[in-house]
């Protein structure tokens, strides 16, 4: 058989960059997305799409993360962890763990808001994915989550209560539902989807590891168990490793899709749709209940991913993706930038002309821009690319210094640096994992006019060459650095203007027209 028309068809990964832990939902006929952002602000964006093909990002539900002190400097890991998106009683819910403090809710009429601001629900050490459930039937409410280790030392179980109707609080002490050390084979379970299909109530919750494991689907007549078991994706034969955590989506004409992320390294987590049915056969039965095998879901190619398939049926759109480029009209930035810790008055200066113009911070922590929380960021792309952007330091300060940078447990920028005897400098740097200050990564020169466009050429597995140009072409600094992701985050580009402490304004920098072009 032929394959069918590209124009019909669709190629996974959809989201080809770090949108972690993805939830979905359809609301009439849009759908509309969210993911983790652990410790960027604003946090918990907002994607919409017509099509589960072509996405844009609408907004964010958090504009800053609580407690406010707390994440004034960079908890890069920490914060936002797995969010559930829901709609109902005609707003929509968004529920998410902090594992340092307990599970959250914020809720909106509107998808662009305004949202409340956040609600805790359930306080304690490692309570992560939680997700919650309506029952429209019998008017019930109820929450699952899962563990985190690190925190609560307790892991691969999951965890329900009966929740008010209201969203605000939790009715119960709540009881482990599902137990995956009793289930032969399985660790790590987390993630859960709560769902009800067909008289069941469904948990869809990965186990395995976010770079190894599968996709469970759980089911149950009660809520509060007991629950049987069966794996309904898994890699097999294909590159796409440890299928994870995602959520199920009808569209008007009754098919059925699944969102999930594959972990790609410095990428991050990007976003998967499978074709999903019930059916009465699919995945690898690991019942623990011996059920019949009836009416599981069937996500993929029969349980494993798929990397090409036909389009859902549903209206063509244009094709669409969430926006890397900036002009920043009027001194602002676009939504696909966030801050690396809560932000403060007077980072950055709105204005008349285009131009993101940004405050030479004075901070003890120059050495190391991992520490900084005033570094402006955006995903890496998920495939090879090459990112510019024009650079004026307008700061006379010693030592103050803006530039382009790729962040990671690891570390790379170029810009400029002001010497101590005014002139600007072309400077670049780089950070190991276990460095605790940057060194240069290349010779420093002289940039007589103070300005510079940069460029940093990401290759295939997020290898980085940077160059700069003062107006001869674009030419080569340093060696190849390979971009490396912090622990659950991808691998972030930034832009960054410091200087060290003293006293005063130490002037600012100036970032024009930003670009990345994929290759």
């Amino acid at each position: 058989m032929s394959a069918p028309p590209a124009d019909v068809t669709y190629r996974n990964p959809v989201l080809d960059a770090d949108w972690s832990d993805p939830d979905v939902i359809r609301v009439g006929d849009d759908f509309y997305l969210t993911a983790s952002s652990f410790g960027r602000v604003p946090g918990l964006p907002l994607l919409h799409s017509r099509d589960l093909v072509n996405w844009t990002l609408v907004g964010h539900a958090l504009q800053r993360l609580q407690p406010e002190g707390e994440f004034g400097v960079p908890r890069h890991d920490c914060g936002v962890w797995a969010p559930s998106l829901r709609h109902h009683d005609d707003r929509f819910w968004i529920f998410w763990g902090d594992p340092d403090q307990g599970i959250f809710q914020v809720n909106a009429p509107e998808i662009r808001g305004p949202w409340s601001r956040p609600h805790l629900v359930k306080a304690g050490k490692g309570l992560i994915d939680p997700c919650p459930l309506w029952d429209e039937e019998t008017g019930e409410a109820y929450l699952v989550h899962a563990w985190a280790r690190s925190r609560s030392g307790v892991k691969n179980r999951l965890t329900g209560h009966r929740m008010h109707p209201h969203g605000t609080e939790l009715l119960d002490e709540g009881k482990v539902i599902v137990d995956a050390d009793r289930i032969p084979g399985w660790f790590t379970l987390e993630g859960p989807k709560l769902y009800r299909h067909d008289g069941w109530f469904w948990i869809l919750a990965p186990a395995g590891g976010v770079e190894t494991g599968w996709q469970g689907a759980f089911r149950s007549r009660d809520f509060f168990g007991p629950y049987e078991e069966k794996v309904v994706l898994e890699q097999r034969d294909t590159d796409v490793n440890g299928p994870h955590q995602g959520g199920w989506v009808r569209t008007p004409s009754g098919e059925d899709w699944f969102l999930h992320f594959q972990q790609r390294g410095a990428y991050g987590r990007v976003v998967h749709l499978q074709p999903m049915r019930w059916g009465p056969t699919g995945g690898t039965s690991r019942s623990s209940e011996g059920g019949s095998g009836s009416g599981w879901p069937v996500i993929g190619d029969n349980g494993a991913p798929v990397a090409e398939h036909r389009r859902p049926d549903l209206p063509a759109q244009p094709a669409a993706a969430p926006a890397t480029d900036d002009d920043f009209p009027g001194g602002r930035h676009g939504r696909q930038w966030q801050w690396t810790a809560n932000p403060r008055d007077g980072w950055a200066t709105q204005h008349s002309a285009d131009g993101l113009r940004l405050t030479c911070v004075r901070t003890a922590d120059a050495h190391d821009l991992r520490k900084l929380p005033h570094i402006l960021t955006q995903r890496l792309p998920g495939a090879p690319c090459t990112v510019e952007v024009e650079l004026r330091l307008d700061s006379v300060e010693p030592g103050a210094r803006a530039g382009l940078a790729v962040l990671g447990d690891a570390y790379a920028w170029i810009g400029l640096q002001r010497g101590t005897d005014g002139t600007a400098h072309l400077v670049h740097r780089f950070a190991e994992t276990v460095a605790g200050s940057e060194r240069d990564a290349g010779h420093p020169r002289l940039v007589p006019e103070g300005s510079v466009r940069l460029r940093i050429e990401a290759g295939a597995g997020a290898r980085c060459r940077f160059s700069y140009d003062t107006g001869d072409g674009f030419r080569p600094s340093g060696q190849i650095f390979a971009a490396t992701p912090w622990r659950w985050v991808g691998a972030l580009l930034g832009l960054a203007a410091l200087a060290p402490t003293g006293q005063g304004h130490a002037g600012t920098a100036t970032f024009t027209r930003f670009r990345i072009s994929t290759t």
